[in-house]
């Protein structure tokens, strides 16, 4: 870039103001003809003579043209004013490697043959090898501090050789992937919530956010099997997707079955994605903790609470109780947001969807599901759920009561 007609400071302010909004610098140059830039503008220009106003100017005239940032302008600067600016031969500051590649090999046979010890006992037996068995190829690797063994295990060389990887159990139930609704209701996503003695199983739609609680005393197959049978039995349309993530409640062979006789296809979180079972994370606050609280509960009033659920509470959430629904945008660069303006109950968001009745397990019918939804109001089925909650939470607290005094006695 030739600039030689800007030979004072006044010209450069002319030049900034002119050139306000307009892309002319150097960013994409190499380094060389950056710094012969720098160094004849300090060298015309006579820099060191000017007043800090004058030296103020000519640093955003070199910012704009290098792109460089204010401190490393003044480095650059300090540096022209000793002498020729040039870039700086990088010299290694301690050329002298002490671990050859021999070394590193050394160690790597070690943790191949030990199955990879932690630093400190991969030294010791480095040290054995050398003044106990005398062996003489582990003379140089016997002085390595156990910080170091770590350096090296991160090294090409070792890398290259190292075949013994933690090796990870692969098991074949579920396929890891991110829960599929293929834009119609039947694609559920499943979490437990424990409470003491009971857990509480959460299944819930994802595109209308039908949900189904049900609660069992353990998590075992003589309780899972029965609750999921029955989860799915009160879903009104058919199920085609089970998504959980990878507790052992839900990824085992018995699970798997029922779900493979269903013809239900079964999928895992993946590793790092928290979003994968985000909305059934979300409800299991906003829903079963706000509801049933922290409570203790005995396990024998597991099916107390089933009958809530089934009779009460399923019927509130579903179809008196609205949920939001988001709306995605995207900005100009291409990040997704979501706006909840949308909210509705569940069973109005199952009859918006174009033909719903394809989706309705035979026998189901919306005359059905109607009676249901609109024999009472919000409110007044609200307030029937709310009596029949203090009666489960009354037998809660007195077989507490009456638990406590016999294991006092």
């Amino acid at each position: 870039m030739d600039d030689s007609r800007l030979t004072n400071v006044t010209q450069l302010k002319e030049f900034l103001k002119a050139s306000q909004g307009m892309a002319v610098s150097l960013e994409e140059a190499a380094i060389e003809e950056k710094y012969s830039f720098i160094d004849g503008t300090i060298d015309r220009l006579d820099y060191h003579t000017l007043s800090k106003k004058d030296k103020k100017v000519v640093i955003n005239y070199l910012r704009k043209i290098t792109g460089y940032k204010h401190t490393q302008l003044f480095r650059l600067i300090k540096r022209a004013g000793k002498g020729k600016l040039s870039k700086i031969p990088y010299q290694r500051l301690n050329p002298h490697r002490i671990y050859t590649s021999r070394d590193i090999k050394l160690l790597e046979k070690t943790d191949e043959l030990h199955l990879r010890l932690s630093d400190m006992a991969t030294r010791e037996i480095l040290r054995r090898e050398y003044e106990v068995f005398g062996h003489q190829e582990f003379q140089t690797i016997t002085r390595i501090s156990h910080s170091h063994i770590s350096n090296l295990r991160d090294s090409p060389i070792y890398k290259s050789s190292w075949i013994n990887h933690t090796k990870a159990r692969l098991i074949p139930i579920g396929i890891t992937m991110p829960p599929e609704n293929m834009g119609k209701p039947g694609s559920i996503r499943v979490d437990a919530v424990h409470q003491n003695e009971v857990y509480h199983l959460n299944f819930i739609d994802e595109i209308i956010q039908w949900e189904i609680a049900v609660c069992v005393p353990q998590i075992c197959e003589a309780c899972m099997i029965p609750a999921i049978e029955e989860a799915i039995d009160q879903f009104p349309f058919i199920i085609f997707n089970f998504h959980s993530d990878r507790g052992g409640e839900n990824i085992n062979y018995q699970v798997a079955d029922l779900l493979q006789r269903l013809f239900i296809k079964q999928t895992k979180g993946r590793s790092n994605h928290c979003n994968d079972n985000a909305l059934v994370e979300t409800k299991n606050g906003s829903v079963i903790r706000k509801n049933m609280g922290w409570q203790h509960i005995n396990q024998s009033l597991a099916d107390e609470v089933n009958n809530y659920y089934r009779n009460f509470f399923n019927p509130y959430l579903n179809f008196h109780r609205p949920c939001g629904f988001p709306t995605i945008t995207f900005d100009e660069k291409g990040k997704r947001h979501k706006v909840y303006q949308t909210y509705q109950v569940p069973y109005e968001a199952l009859k918006g969807i174009t033909r719903a009745n394809r989706f309705l397990k035979p026998g189901i019918t919306f005359e059905k599901l109607d009676i249901i939804a609109y024999q009472y109001s919000d409110n007044q089925w609200a307030e029937i759920m709310r009596n029949e909650e203090r009666k489960l939470f009354e037998i809660i607290m007195k077989t507490d009561h009456r638990d406590g005094l016999r294991r006092r006695f």
